[in-house]
């Protein structure tokens, strides 16, 4: 059945392939109305998805004739000339002439469809790229390229209408709304793309955010994009002076409560669920500018929970696994957390990494993350789909509980990912006492059922500059952060150092170390009990 499902799928993606590169596809897509180009976007609204390159860039450095017939171009270098987000860093002084040139060059050699310039994000993105820059793409130009431009941005967004649904990312799918949406607004008399894109883009919504607006795949990244683009499209609405759909000012007032919780004086990124180590003070500038606030004073919110005060932050990933197909990106540290004291990170997950399959799978494991490990087994199993790893079985997170008061913080929860293979339940609790600066952790594995005695590992990630030296009684570990000192200690069972990698970096990694506890469960309920304090 494998084999015969695979020829089929085979079978059907082969068909497909011939039926977008026809003319009959071309002509369909080739439909178009001509009206012509209305509303002007403001370039600068996407200051908080454009990384701006500081040294600006003329256009004549740029070679017109050769740049879209180039074939030694790697993926990455293929991707970015190709949605034309470049431009954002053109100087503005640059010939308009030549960036026209550069633009009617493109569509000589990519005006029929093909697989690589034409692939959906990539579509996407270039239509933003040259609607928001049309000082330099569109204005002075001759009615007989306007007339080309209008027909070409038109027929790649019937492209993205016709494509939507089989584009297999959700990140892809907002970006490929957001474009459809921009294109109903520039050419106001064709209603169709604004009802298109605004309908596909509450059906986003609805299928991938819970009941409080957070992600389904509790990624923190993803929330923060979702946050960004749904920002820019009610901008674009206001701008051109459009009623905003009220669905989208309810999903930014919910996204905004998700990016306040995470967002609230950490000093920190928080390495959960494929996220990697960003700064958004650039995006914060970007709300203040607009005029957003947003804010959230709880301390459980969408799968974790946070305790702050002016020195230390404490979080805990006590969040279910999301539906399999929210997974891409999920990593298995159920009961994993992290600590940051006074802006710095003492105690921290591996990160993520997603553009390598081996380090993909990595960093996915429990073991990247700051939690127990049994048998040298991740608390969730994965699956391949497609060239990505998705979870095929989960656990539920049962028993959470926290309390937060002025001297004293507990966070407890207990998940059953071991309980099909292993008969057993980990617990987790977490105490902190402010005035001692200490930090005490009891895990418990509870069996079931009396099985075979099993190895555990109970690992405590660090940031690569983090130093880490065992005393001579080899019952403490002591932790050099920067300016501070902690000790790490745990009575009953043995504790090493061990060398790891660290993805918090994207799509980088650099050796790190961790803290292990280390020991054999023979006991109904194993206790294993730790400590971190300030020294």
């Amino acid at each position: 059945m494998i084999y015969i499902n695979r020829f089929f799928f085979n079978f059907i993606n082969q068909l497909r392939k011939i039926y977008l590169n026809s003319n009959f596809y071309d002509k369909k897509i080739s439909n178009i109305n001509k009206q012509d180009l209305i509303y002007k976007p403001s370039p600068h609204l996407l200051s908080s998805l454009i990384k701006y390159q500081k040294k600006k860039f003329k256009i004549e450095d740029f070679s017109l004739n050769k740049i879209w017939t180039e074939n030694n171009l790697s993926k990455k270098e293929f991707k970015k000339l190709n949605n034309f987000f470049w431009f954002f860093s053109l100087d503005l002084k640059s010939s308009k002439k030549n960036t026209q040139t550069v633009i009617t060059n493109w569509i000589k050699n990519n005006e029929k469809y093909n697989h690589k310039s034409w692939s959906f994000d990539l579509t996407a993105k270039r239509i933003i790229a040259w609607l928001s820059c049309h000082n330099l793409s569109f204005e002075e130009g001759n009615q007989e390229y306007k007339d080309t431009f209008n027909a070409v941005i038109k027929k790649q967004t019937n492209h993205l209408i016709n494509e939507i649904n089989q584009s297999k990312l959700i990140d892809d799918k907002l970006i490929g709304c957001a474009s459809i949406i921009l294109v109903g607004l520039c050419y106001q008399n064709d209603k169709n793309y604004l009802s298109f894109g605004s309908s596909f883009l509450k059906k986003i919504s609805k299928l991938t955010l819970d009941n409080y607006g957070f992600p389904k795949s509790r990624n923190i990244n993803q929330l923060i994009l979702y946050l960004k683009y749904f920002i820019l499209i009610r901008e674009w609405f206001k701008e051109c002076q459009s009623t905003v759909p009220e669905f989208i000012d309810e999903t930014i007032y919910y996204l905004g409560q998700g990016y306040a919780f995470f967002q609230n004086n950490s000093g920190s990124t928080f390495l959960f669920n494929g996220n990697n180590i960003s700064n958004n003070e650039e995006f914060d500038n970007y709300l203040k500018r607009l005029g957003y606030k947003f804010k959230n004073e709880k301390q459980d919110f969408g799968g974790y929970t946070i305790f702050r005060d002016k020195k230390i932050c404490l979080i805990m990933d006590n969040g279910s696994t999301p539906n399999m197909k929210y997974t891409r990106d999920y990593q298995s540290g159920a009961l994993s957390f992290e600590i940051i004291t006074n802006g710095k990170k003492l105690i921290s997950n591996c990160g993520y990494f997603k553009d390598n399959h081996k380090l993909n799978r990595l960093s996915k494991s429990s073991a990247a993350q700051s939690t127990l490990i049994i048998d040298d087994n991740s608390s969730c199993q994965f699956s391949k789909i497609n060239n990505f790893f998705f979870i095929k079985n989960g656990l539920k997170i049962i028993n959470k509980n926290y309390v937060f008061e002025k001297n004293y913080w507990k966070i407890s929860a207990s998940h059953d990912g071991y309980l099909k293979k292993y008969n057993s339940i980990h617990e987790r609790e977490i105490e902190f006492y402010p005035e001692k600066m200490s930090f005490v952790g009891t895990d418990k594995i509870i069996k079931k059922k009396t099985n075979n005695n099993y190895k555990f590992d109970i690992r405590f990630h660090l940031e690569p500059s983090v130093k880490l030296m065992k005393t001579q009684d080899k019952k403490t570990i002591l932790i050099e952060l920067n300016d501070e000192g902690w000790k790490f200690t745990c009575d009953n069972y043995d504790i090493n150092i061990d060398n790891g990698l660290y993805f918090g970096n994207k799509n980088l990694y650099i050796e790190n170390q961790n803290i292990f506890i280390s020991g054999i469960s023979n006991n109904q309920i194993e206790k294993i009990k730790w400590e971190i304090k300030k020294i």
